[in-house]
């Protein structure tokens, strides 16, 4: 079971061979070229990068969410002790 843990937690270093930063556009320096010379058209990394901010920003949003929900049920219990 720690086996398994451990790899599913451990996070290599370099995944997908050369890297240029964690999560810029520049992944494989090698692939880049490949697709250069393939008359391809340009792999878009700014949908990668717009998910990520995405699933951030949903991220603070439901923190804001859980804070705000929280101080709501703080202060209707706070009025309803002063009721009694």
């Amino acid at each position: 079971m720690r086996h398994l843990l451990t790899r599913l937690t451990h996070r290599p270093a370099i995944r997908f061979g050369l890297e240029c930063g964690g999560r810029g556009p520049c992944r494989n320096p090698r692939f880049v070229s490949f697709l250069a010379q393939s008359n391809r058209k340009a792999l878009n990394t700014d949908l990668h990068d717009a998910v990520l901010r995405g699933r951030k920003l949903a991220r603070q949003l439901l923190y804001v969410v859980l804070a705000g929900g929280t101080a709501w049920i703080l202060l209707e219990s706070a009025h309803a002790l002063t009721v009694f």
